[in-house]
């Protein structure tokens, strides 16, 4: 059998290609404008390589009885990772995935198909739009991984948005959000803010030389009205390859600080990345 070459496609967000990984028969790293987005493995879909990705995994997992299925919401979709793994660890869980890229879902559809009965559906829509459309109290969990390019866009980081998030969600629900940010974190404090303003219960999970300012990065914003099990997302991202912690209660607040909600009239997108901080060499 021939080895499998990249594929090299023009999408709406720019150029993508499909890298094959050499260690691994049919799995494949999504790239758009040479910055990595997802990462398929079509023979294990319980197989996350980006840590944010195991992250959000563990958020969604803390929300429910094990096995148990859920209705998820998906706003950004890339190469469907967390779907694939959702439906492989909560079978019969209906999900929707909202990709606003027509080309890259067509991409994935033809490369990295999902399996027969996965029970995802994709729609090409703006996040946003889409989630304005969805029905009130209709989803376990509303998982954002929003990005154009490497920013998150600013019509998803509103006061506004968070109102929307939380009419989606059943009173139990969970929403969980990957973000970017290094010090001094006005834009992750910002969040911080603006979802405290919307949701009683919020926790953060990153790694210690992110949240220490250190280095720019990924942390996980994770809100609900119900309790959150912190100390079982703990157990979780202490335990995985590149350790993180969770923050909540006093300490997430002193992270917060002064910092003020923002509305959708002075929302502005994530920072741009330092010196390309998640492109490939």
């Amino acid at each position: 059998m021939n080895d499998p070459i990249p594929v090299l496609r023009a999408v709406d967000g720019g150029t993508a290609r499909l890298l094959p990984d050499v260690d691994r028969a049919r799995a494949w790293l999504l790239t758009l404008d040479g910055s990595p987005q997802s990462y398929v493995d079509l023979d294990d879909p319980l197989h996350l390589e980006f840590e944010y990705a195991r992250r959000l995994a563990h958020t969604v997992d803390c929300a429910a009885e094990e096995g148990e299925p859920l209705d998820v919401l998906h706003l950004g979709g890339g190469g469907l990772s967390l779907p694939r793994w959702i439906a492989a660890v909560r079978p019969g869980s209906r999900q929707a995935v909202a990709e606003w890229d027509g080309p890259l879902n067509e991409l994935v559809a033809d490369v990295l198909p999902l399996p027969p009965g996965s029970g995802v559906t994709v729609h090409t829509a703006d996040a946003r739009a889409h989630l304005e459309s969805r029905s009130s109290e209709s989803a376990d969990a509303v998982v954002a991984d929003v990005f154009g390019g490497a920013r998150v866009p600013a019509r998803v980081t509103s006061v506004e948005y968070a109102r929307e998030v939380r009419r989606v969600l059943r009173p139990h629900g969970v929403y969980a959000a990957n973000l970017a940010d290094g010090a001094p974190f006005a834009f992750l404090r910002s969040q911080l803010a603006t979802f405290a303003a919307v949701f009683p219960e919020l926790a953060l999970i990153a790694e210690p030389s992110v949240l220490r300012g250190r280095r720019f990065g990924n942390a996980v914003l994770v809100a609900s009205r119900a309790p959150l099990d912190t100390a079982a997302l703990a157990r979780r991202a202490a335990a995985d390859a590149f350790p993180a912690r969770v923050e909540h209660g006093p300490a997430l607040r002193r992270l917060t600080g002064d910092a003020r909600p923002v509305f959708d009239e002075e929302a502005t997108d994530s920072p741009e990345p330092p010196g390309g901080a998640f492109s490939l060499g």
